[in-house]
């Protein structure tokens, strides 16, 4: 510490014989007496007073004792007048310095930054969903697993699929014939129905059955194998789990969901001519007659498609929400609803945008059944 020609320095006490031999030598040497005051030690280690030297020789001196005014009080000017220049200048400062500085800071950032979970499950069902494609490329596909799935997602489903179906055709048969009687336009009930079922009702009605019935169970299940550490004795006995348990569900819902998208297809328009011949005394011949003037090839091949775009949506997202559950039994449950809830919701969002991408300008299929 300098003070108005005064160096202070704060020894410990093992640091006092060395500061009175530098002492003595001074003296007998000729040079003045230095003027020594003792000062309360700031040091942790010693409560022995530190002496208040005021010496000009700097020839002979302890390293840490007794600093010299003159030294001490240059250096220290000039390092004040740097660190005062720099402070006044920001140019002085290095580029490298500052950009260390900022590095250093995003990454302290990005470090603690935590971003919601619906994110790294949604970067994980992307992830999950391309090595599933790569796999399937590949042709690395468990067939023993393959098949157990499509038992699981076809002929288990096809009851509660086909009886959704027949009673969706029923509901809007109702309500075809009924407004249509009154304008005359009884001819063209089945080809607004086969439109409406082929295009629209049958693919997403069977989705949303996929979704509630084989999504909350890929979910469950995939959860349930992920909290008990299944998935881990898999890897430890040398096994991929997207191989073993996640390519086989997905392929499966991508075979069976066209299938059955078909085949509700055809249920709903038997239970739509059924209601008609007997309830509304409309002849079959003139509803089949009808559907098979209004729709075309095309339209069978869309509904296809879209079913099998869902069927992938909904087998991908299930699994990967399973695959990423964790909490035990309420992390279980909270990942099955979460996965049946996305599935339905990005359903009618594909649905959207498939109808907009394949059904352009206007349409003119009711004109050869009017």
């Amino acid at each position: 510490m300098l003070s108005r020609g005064f160096v202070v320095c704060t020894a410990p006490k093992s640091g006092l014989q060395t500061l009175n031999k530098f002492v003595r030598c001074s003296l007998q040497s000729g040079e003045p007496r230095p003027h020594i005051k003792y000062l309360k030690s700031r040091s942790p280690l010693s409560s022995t007073p530190s002496p208040l030297l005021h010496h000009q020789d700097s020839s002979a001196r302890p390293r840490s004792a007794i600093v010299p005014h003159s030294s001490a009080a240059g250096d220290l000017s000039e390092t004040n007048e740097t660190t005062t220049a720099a402070a006044g200048n920001p140019s002085l400062i290095e580029p490298r310095e500052s950009w260390h500085h900022l590095l250093h800071g995003a990454a302290s950032w990005l470090a603690a930054y935590k971003p919601p979970r619906y994110v790294w499950r949604t970067l994980a069902a992307l992830v999950l969903g391309g090595e599933v494609m790569v796999r399937i490329l590949q042709g690395k596909i468990h067939l023993r697993n393959t098949m157990d799935q499509l038992n699981l997602v076809g002929p288990r489903s096809l009851g509660v699929c086909l009886l959704t179906a027949a009673f969706v055709g029923m509901v809007f048969t109702i309500q075809f014939i009924r407004e249509f009687a009154k304008l005359g336009l009884t001819r063209s009930v089945g080809g607004v129905l086969a439109l409406a079922l082929a295009r629209e009702l049958t693919p997403v009605v069977t989705s949303i059955i996929l979704a509630g019935r084989v999504g909350s169970a890929f979910a469950a299940e995939l959860g349930t194998m992920q909290v008990s550490e299944q998935t881990d004795s898999l890897r430890v006995l040398g096994s991929d789990p997207v191989d073993y348990l996640i390519t086989p569900r997905v392929l499966a819902c991508m075979v069976a969901g066209p299938i059955l998208n078909l085949l509700c297809f055809c249920m709903g328009m038997a239970a739509s001519v059924f209601l008609a011949d007997a309830v509304y005394d409309v002849p079959a011949n003139v509803i089949l007659d009808s559907a098979c003037r209004a729709i075309d090839a095309w339209d069978i091949v869309t509904s296809m498609i879209k079913c099998w775009v869902f069927g992938t949506i909904i087998s991908v997202v299930s699994c990967s929400w399973g695959y990423t559950t964790s909490g035990g039994a309420k992390g279980v449950g909270e990942s099955t609803t979460s996965a049946v809830v996305i599935s339905l919701v990005l359903i009618f969002v594909f649905d959207f945008a498939l109808s907009f991408l394949f059904f352009q300008g206007q349409g003119d299929a009711l004109k050869s059944c009017m």
